[in-house]
């Protein structure tokens, strides 16, 4: 059994962008699948991958200077259908960037069908994100400045579950948000995921913002794993963290019971 020529052409395609970037700091790969597709494709399994490969380019566009990342990640079929594909930027809106999304998608939907595409989307980016990037850089206006100085000091700390945090780029990408957004708290990969997200009141001064915190930066917090694969965390040590940090009644809000 030979494979498929959507995985021969996935995996070309793949090879080629690694020679064209070859710094991790603009692709990044899954190393998991594309050793499965490598195999898959080369013949030393029969087994298609199991995990669909993906892997995220960071792109930079000019004037302004602005960092752009696009998730990319292979259906089993493709290219005889799209990519998924996410574009990330942190001065765009939600709604620009679904815009933006929706416009990329209609590009490669009516000239890409059949082809690989993942350049032809790099492509668009590079000759069409300065549109939406121009729309969404604020312009600087006193008279708001003065009423935002005079606005309500607020402080949020928002919690959020997630069922699982395994992908290494997704582990990457909160860091790298994190930093970006000058968030302080902790991601805990593997079963169950934590993401604690602190979003701030521009209005405030950095001294009293940061009295206000719990955490000091943000990081990965890993604890004793356990289970068949090895991604379960160990909650005792989860919960001592958390005492640790005056946080130990988020234990009880999440799982339900007492921690100990």
């Amino acid at each position: 059994m030979t494979c498929s020529e959507e995985a021969e052409a996935q995996f070309a395609e793949i090879e080629l962008l690694l020679s064209m970037f070859p710094s991790e700091e603009e692709l990044q790969v899954d190393e998991l699948s594309h050793a499965e597709l490598r195999a898959y494709v080369e013949g030393s399994t029969h087994a298609p991958p199991s995990i669909r490969p993906h892997f995220s380019i960071k792109l930079k566009v000019e004037n302004p200077a602005v960092s752009i990342t696009l998730l990319c990640t292979y259906p089993t079929d493709y290219p005889k259908v799209l990519p998924d594909i996410t574009v990330r930027c942190s001065v765009l809106t939600r709604s620009q960037q679904m815009m933006l999304h929706s416009n990329l998608n209609t590009y490669l939907s009516e000239n890409c069908i059949g082809d690989v595409c993942i350049l032809s989307a790099v492509q668009w980016i590079n000759d069409n994100a300065q549109t939406y990037i121009t729309k969404s850089v604020p312009v600087s206006d006193p008279k708001k400045e003065d009423v935002l100085m005079q606005s309500k000091e607020i402080f949020t700390r928002l919690w959020i579950y997630s069922h699982h945090i395994y992908n290494k780029i997704k582990r990457k990408n909160i860091l790298e948000w994190a930093k970006e957004l000058n968030l302080s708290g902790f991601s805990m990969p593997g079963k169950p995921g934590i993401v604690e997200d602190v979003p701030l009141d521009n209005t405030w001064t950095e001294e009293r913002t940061d009295s206000l915190r719990k955490f000091t930066g943000f990081h990965e917090a890993i604890f004793d794993t356990h289970g068949t694969r090895g991604n379960h965390m160990d909650l005792g040590q989860l919960y001592q963290f958390l005492s640790d940090k005056e946080c130990s009644n988020i234990f009880q809000m999440y799982f339900g019971i007492e921690g100990r």
